[in-house]
């Protein structure tokens, strides 16, 4: 496990994520939504209390397929229909500014 944990740390990349799990990943989606990916696999991982808390024995499979999971959520819906950031949670597209602060700015 503790090796598991030290070579993810010194990954960078989704593309090295990928390639240290040998999954097969559809270049174009990595390029769109590398960002998207490696948080979901964050949010995956932490579901389930993170990679210490998984059985030594089954710790590599679990991750593997969590990213495989993570990256297929793109392959057919883009990071805005996934709302993985909190920008696309809260505004959905539309930017609100109340009237009071823009007065306030004003001097109104």
């Amino acid at each position: 496990m503790n090796t598991l944990v030290e070579d993810l740390k010194h990954l960078e990349s989704a593309e090295d994520f990928l390639n240290y799990f040998a999954i097969p990943y559809d270049v174009a989606v990595v390029q769109v939504s590398r960002l998207h990916i490696l948080k979901r696999f964050q949010q995956y991982l932490a579901h389930v209390g993170g990679v210490e808390s998984l059985p030594a024995a089954s710790a590599f499979a679990a991750c593997r397929a969590l990213l495989a999971r993570a990256h297929n959520d793109f392959v057919a819906s883009s990071g805005i229909e996934q709302k993985v950031f909190k920008v696309f949670q809260t505004a959905q597209g539309e930017h609100r500014v109340a009237i009071d602060g823009l007065r306030r700015k004003a001097g109104f």
